[in-house]
């Protein structure tokens, strides 16, 4: 026991130190390593973490303390977020031997400036403009989509960057600069200097097909994987049940699909709200399948719409190029046969001078069907814009589609199809895939004191903006639908764990609802809210008992209805006076398909056809602060402990060899009697 208790009081001991040496960083978030089949990008610590003296750096001139004159290196430099630049970071990279990483403070609001560490011409090789499609639209040479784009998201650093909230941390981090780092009056700091720890090594390097090799190395029996391949489910449904058993060509069966995309990214991982890139779109396209459910139920359309959400689309189009795969390979409920044609909806939040515009493909357009076809499309498409506050046009002049989903069936044979976005030729978003296309930048914003619940039922003008958007699609007014792009906007963008929310998802979800985060080739958090708001907004809710429902059935004898439509139990809303929910069963056609690149079934991790990107694993992301003494003290500190051990060594030995001596004086005679 009282072994016990000394343990006890050693380790709190122990903590006790650490806390007294570190302080430890709440709130970062790392730049992580990704690979494809040529090469891989990103940032990296070295296994025990990077250190390095810290330095505010105050403006780009003062570079020069980092990389040629300061006295102490190697420096971790924190940078201001207007400092985050690709000029700056290039120099930071090219003279990363004085340089052991970066700690970019991310601001409270959005800069005046754009920002896009994106390239300037999104998913280039993936795309449907190649040098054989048509030379003069590859490359982007009629039209640079992301001129802001900086490219840093595709650079790889030997060092890791991470950012941090403008926070306590944040100020504790400056305060420690400015007692111990900073030089005044051109003098040289002394010691004890601050400086700070980042930890964020990872397992892969080199290649995809290089880290997919280790992956299949088993030593032992659980072989530690090095990488993962980037992955999550599409979304879809239809307005008419589809047998999704039977995979394949449906005959007599055409479709016009209906597409977003749900995906996103930013600089440092984890960090993606796609505001204006992703939700924008998608938040409209769940808002006409809503607003078209009970039109589509009470007289059917010619052709069944196939509402698509695709996901992975920032990494050379993932989902949609495994949709189109499915299709090629009879693995999906349809087939391209089967496809009439695309209507996609792209960024639509910012439009300026209250236009919308539609884009076509030039090239298949030379074929006289896919021609008159999108004519038709487009035709209808303007004149359903009559008499609403949106004027609906083309560019005007020959030019490729912009980044899109489309582009993916393109390359697969001539498709009609018509891409609605908010800009004629480059983005109007001036934070393309970065941390600040989020809710301030698409004035998606409420009144100070406001409650979370009267900030879900609060309609802001991008709510407004997007009606505008969905009344234009569906040639009707469908004001009854602003509620909800109202209460999606909040919940995308704002707060994810939210009443309405809560009501519509199952309830082993809802402890984990805003906790989810990034998964691989399992279901990330926006896809399973896509999931079951579509379920919710399109489908029925038949009286069943809870255990057919999640048994796929209207009833026991019912063997044929899980063919036709996925059933899903969700908990609902309490009654007034009440904290018991009442559950209830959704009965829709919305499922899920793998959006998984198939360079990874093909096991062709050198495809220039598929996406070939891998994601490294790590073992640990943290980040702290400390003082640290000079080399010179700690030279002379371990001297004089390597001396103090030589010396008690030799002590030691001494006194032991002479023990007989030294101890014997008083000790009595063997034979000594009393």
């Amino acid at each position: 026991c009282t072994t016990g208790k000394s343990l006890v009081l050693l380790c709190v001991g122990c903590n006790s130190v650490e806390k007294k040496i570190y302080v430890h960083l709440n709130n970062t978030v790392p730049c992580v390593r990704l690979l494809n089949a040529t090469h891989q990008i990103g940032c990296q610590s070295s296994l025990s973490g990077n250190v390095g003296v810290l330095h505010v750096l105050e403006s780009e001139e003062n570079l020069d303390w980092v990389l040629k004159t300061g006295p102490n290196p190697p420096y971790l430099v924190i940078l201001e977020s207007p400092l985050f630049t690709r000029p700056i970071m290039m120099k930071l990279k090219n003279g990363s031997s004085r340089v052991a990483g970066v700690a970019v403070v991310a601001p409270n609001a959005n800069p005046p400036k754009g920002f896009s560490p994106h390239t300037t011409c999104p998913n280039e090789n993936t795309g449907v403009y190649t040098e054989e499609y048509d030379p003069a639209f590859a490359h982007c040479n009629v039209t640079m989509w992301n001129p802001l784009g900086n490219g840093l998201s595709y650079e790889e650093y030997d060092f890791p960057i991470f950012s941090m909230k403008d926070d306590n941390d944040t100020q504790i981090i400056r305060q420690c600069y400015l007692d111990h780092n900073r030089a005044v009056n051109g003098s040289t700091p002394q010691y004890p200097l601050c400086a700070m720890q980042l930890y964020s090594h990872m397992s892969a390097v080199t290649d995809t097909a290089t880290c997919m090799r280790r992956n299949d190395i088993n030593f032992s029996i659980s072989p530690e994987m090095v990488c993962d391949p980037l992955g999550d489910y599409n979304v879809w449904a239809s307005t008419r049940p589809i047998n999704n058993t039977a995979k394949g060509h449906k005959m007599f069966e055409s479709v016009v699909i209906a597409a977003a995309r749900l995906d996103s990214r930013s600089f440092f991982f984890d960090i993606a709200p796609g505001a204006e890139s992703g939700v924008s779109g998608f938040v409209t396209l769940l808002a006409a399948a809503q607003a078209l459910r009970n039109a589509t139920q009470e007289a059917q359309p010619n052709r069944t719409i196939l509402y698509t959400f695709f996901q992975g689309e920032t990494f050379d189009y993932i989902g949609s190029s495994r949709m189109v795969y499915d299709m090629q390979s009879n693995q999906f409920a349809v087939d391209l046969d089967n496809v009439h044609s695309v209507l996609e909806i792209g960024q639509v939040g910012l439009r300026a001078d209250s236009k919308l515009w539609l884009h076509s493909d030039p090239v298949s357009m030379k074929n006289s069907s896919v021609n008159n076809e999108v004519r038709k499309l487009i035709v209808n498409l303007q004149t359903a814009s009559r008499g609403l506050n949106v004027s609906v046009e083309e560019p005007g002049f020959s030019q490729p589609l912009p980044p899109s989903s489309f582009q993916r069936f393109l390359r697969a044979r001539p498709i009609p199809g018509v891409v609605i976005e908010d800009h004629q030729s480059a983005f109007t978003n001036r934070f393309y895939e970065s941390m600040y296309d989020n809710a301030e930048y698409l004035n998606v914003s409420y009144p100070t004191n406001m409650t979370p619940e009267e900030q879900l039922e609060f309609v802001t003008e991008t709510a407004k903006v997007l009606i505008v958007s969905l009344n234009f699609l569906l040639s009707r007014s469908v004001l009854f639908s602003l509620c909800k792009v109202t209460r999606m906007l909040y919940g995308f963008l704002v707060r994810t764990n939210n009443s309405w929310f809560q009501q519509l998802i199952p309830s082993d979800l809802a402890s984990h609802l805003g906790k989810l985060g990034h998964t691989f080739l399992k279901i990330s958090e926006p896809t399973l809210l896509v999931q079951y708001l579509l379920a919710n907004l399109t489908g029925s809710t038949p009286n069943i008992t809870q255990d057919n429902c999640q048994n796929q059935r209207e009833d026991e004898e019912d063997k044929e209805s899980k063919h036709f439509y996925y059933y899903m139990w969700v908990q609902g809303a309490a009654p007034p006076n009440s904290t018991q929910r009442e559950g209830y069963c959704v009965r829709s056609t919305v499922r899920l398909s793998k959006a998984l690149s198939p360079a990874f079934d093909l096991r062709d991790y050198t495809s220039t056809n598929f996406s070939t990107w891998t994601e490294s694993r790590w073992k640990s992301i943290k980040g702290r602060i400390f003082l640290v003494a000079s080399h010179d003290l700690e030279m002379l500190t371990l001297g004089v402990g390597v001396g103090v051990l030589i010396t008690s060594l030799i002590l030691t030995y001494v006194i032991s060899s002479k023990a007989d001596m030294l101890f014997s004086a008083g000790r009595e005679p063997a034979n000594a009697t009393y």
